[in-house]
C-alpha cells in the first residue's frame, strides 16, 4: 500500500497492494492470506459499525470491508487505484461513496464521521505524515467517534517467519506497539493497542489500535 503526503500535507488516500493492480486478484490474494472470519472479526470486534453509522474509509480498495457492514451505515471510501474504485462503485453502487483522489481536508470539508477506518496506512508514513493522518481523523470525527488503524507491527519475541515479512513489506515505517501508540497519543488521548497473531494463514503479527475523539 502507498499512502503518502503531499507538499501542502494532504493525506494522499492509499493505492493497495500497487502491484496487484486488478481488484480480482487483489480480492483472491486477500482470500488466501486472510479466511473471511478474520477479515469479519476485525470489523465486528474493533471497526464496530451500527446501523446509521457515518464510516471514513482511507484507502479502502475495492471496500470489500462493506461485506461485513450493516446495510444502512454511510460509507465513504477514498482510494488512488482507479480500477479498485471502479470494482467498488461496480459492486456496491449506491451504498457507499468512492473517490479515486486525495483525501485532504477540502475534499472532507462538511463532512463529519462516526468511524474512521485506515486499515494498513500508516506503516507507510514517517512520524510526521502519520501524525497528519491521525490529525486529519481527529478532525472530521464526532465527539466519541473513533478511528481504527491496522498494521503490520515488530514484537518480542516474534516467529522467524513472521519477522522475516514484516521486514520485507513494503512500507518504509513498521514500528513496535509501543511506538504506534506514542504516535496515537500525541493527537488522541484514549487510545488502545491490541497485538494480534492470528489474522493470517501464515505467521504474522498485526497492531491494531483504537483511538477514541474525547471532548475537552
Amino acid at each position: 500500500m502507498g499512502n503518502m503526503i503531499n507538499n501542502n500535507g494532504w493525506i494522499r488516500a492509499m493505492d493497495p497492494r500497487r502491484l496487484l493492480s486488478s481488484a480480482l486478484l487483489y480480492r483472491t490474494v486477500q482470500h488466501v492470506l486472510a479466511p473471511r472470519s478474520s477479515r469479519e472479526g476485525f470489523i465486528g470486534e474493533y471497526v464496530r459499525p451500527r446501523s446509521d453509522d457515518r464510516v471514513l474509509d482511507v484507502g479502502c480498495g475495492p471496500a470489500d470491508d462493506l461485506t461485513y457492514m450493516p446495510d444502512n451505515v454511510s460509507y465513504v471510501g477514498f482510494d488512488l487505484s482507479e480500477r479498485y474504485i471502479n470494482a467498488a462503485r461496480d459492486r456496491w453502487g449506491e451504498r457507499g461513496t468512492f473517490f479515486q483522489a486525495e483525501v485532504s481536508p477540502s475534499l472532507l470539508q462538511g463532512y463529519e464521521f462516526d468511524i474512521v477506518v485506515a486499515n494498513g496506512v500508516i506503516h507507510h508514513l514517517d512520524d510526521s505524515e502519520a501524525l497528519d493522518l491521525l490529525n486529519l481523523a481527529r478532525s472530521v470525527l464526532e465527539p466519541g467517534g473513533r478511528l481504527v488503524t491496522k498494521d503490520p507491527v515488530f514484537t518480542h519475541p516474534q516467529h522467524p517467519v513472521a519477522r522475516f515479512l514484516v521486514k520485507r513489506d513494503r512500507g518504509g515505517y513498521v514500528r513496535d506497539a509501543d511506538s504506534y501508540l506514542q504516535l496515537a497519543n500525541q493527537v488522541f488521548t484514549d487510545v488502545t493497542v491490541v497485538t494480534r497473531d492470528d489474522l493470517l494463514r501464515c505467521p504474522y503479527n498485526h497492531a491494531i489500535m483504537v483511538m477514541r475523539h474525547l471532548t475537552d
